[in-house]
């Protein structure tokens, strides 16, 4: 069964309602809390969660459950029903925890929804600035709904480049490796700690490039579908479709210059072999 475009522009219009909503419960809860704030940890002793993530994705999936209740919903905080309509929602509550621990503005709240294997809507609201983007298939992406592009950028010497680092140490040693091989060959590096942020940062042209791997669904997927309709384009490593584990979104005109030199450092990184 396909999707009309009617039905993907109320997919949106619920994706930014959800992750407005989820993101106003997290400031609200951040602004609350004041200096003396911390949270548990998950995989990784550096891996944190907060009340704050947990009530945020309640409150969407709660939303999701009252509204469409044959979709499934996958959330980062634990959340894993099943559904039956072919519809399944990606939810991450707080992308960039730590920023939002430690009161940086980078993080964000992401919502998208999926029909069988394709995104076909998806949200991420930035509450600390007061930024929305969004888009569906075929729609376009905006900002605070404005339409945005990704930049015109055509010599990847001069491509900004960010990317993110996992939560354990062994990998984020591999990571560091591939960056100290790639940063010669483009402008500079930024690491800002929210990959759906990044990918909306590539769809409006702050950022030339994103790339990172070791990422879940739930990171990934409303930034990806905004950048690839904001005009970037997007894949893994050696030019495939983009996964979690494998993401990469960039400026058209750089795309294929930056999966060269980002292919050139990972194998003459040390522990990539």
């Amino acid at each position: 069964m396909s999707v009309s475009d009617d039905e993907r522009r109320e997919l949106r219009a619920l994706a930014e309602r959800l992750a407005r909503e989820a993101g106003a419960i997290a400031l609200d809860g951040r602004r609350a809390a004041g200096s003396s704030f911390g949270g548990d940890t998950k995989s990784t002793s550096t891996d944190l969660v907060t009340e704050f993530d947990r009530a945020a994705e309640a409150h969407i999936v709660g939303e999701l459950r009252r509204i469409r209740p044959d979709d499934a919903i996958v959330g980062e905080e634990g959340t894993d029903d099943t559904g039956t309509s072919g519809f399944a929602w990606h939810v991450d509550p707080i992308d960039g925890t730590t920023n939002y621990v430690y009161d940086h503005q980078a993080w964000s709240c992401s919502v998208a929804v999926a029909h069988g294997d394709e995104m076909i809507a998806g949200a991420v609201a930035v509450p600390p600035v007061d930024e929305l983007f969004s888009a569906h298939l075929g729609g376009g992406a905006t900002r605070n709904g404005v339409a945005i592009e990704a930049s015109d950028r055509s010599d990847v010497a001069l491509a900004l480049v960010g990317t993110g680092f996992a939560y354990a140490a062994d990998v984020r040693r591999v990571q560091a490796g591939i960056v100290a091989e790639l940063i010669g060959d483009v402008r500079d590096i930024r690491r800002l700690g929210s990959a759906a942020y990044d990918l909306c940062m590539v769809a409006c042209g702050r950022l030339d490039v994103y790339y990172e791997r070791h990422l879940n669904s739930w990171d990934a997927a409303a930034g990806e579908l905004i950048a690839r309709e904001a005009g970037a384009i997007t894949s893994d490593s050696v030019g495939g479709r983009a996964r979690p584990d494998d993401t990469v979104a960039a400026a058209p005109q750089v795309h294929a210059a930056f999966l060269a030199v980002l292919q050139r450092a990972i194998d003459a990184s040390p522990g990539t072999s």
